[in-house]
């Protein structure tokens, strides 16, 4: 970033800058309507059933990690889908929790 305008600059071999052009960009996928564990933990408890109205901001259930519970909100309104782990369960890192539709 300089004078307010943000820039973005791409350095490669010299061998390799003919080849960039040819790359494709992998797009990521969309997250938003999963709920997913940020860090391994125990659910401690689900705040919400399938079918249940969700508004953004919402908590949705409690994740306890190194003795601490971290609540985890939903970052967006829908519907619960579908729930993929129940209470009590270990979960791993980017472990889907529940889907919203």
């Amino acid at each position: 970033t300089t004078r307010g305008a943000s820039h973005t600059v791409r350095v490669l071999p010299a061998r390799a800058a003919p080849y960039a052009q040819h790359l494709i960009e992998k797009v990521p996928p969309d997250l938003s309507k999963f709920l997913i564990a940020p860090m391994p933990g125990l659910l401690v408890r689900l705040d919400v059933a399938q079918g249940d109205k969700v508004e953004a901001g919402q908590p949705l259930a409690v994740v306890e990690a190194m003795k601490m519970e971290n609540i985890l909100r939903a970052a967006k309104s829908g519907t619960v889908k579908s729930i993929s782990a129940t209470t009590g369960d270990s979960l791993a890192v980017d472990a889907v929790i529940l889907e919203l539709e």
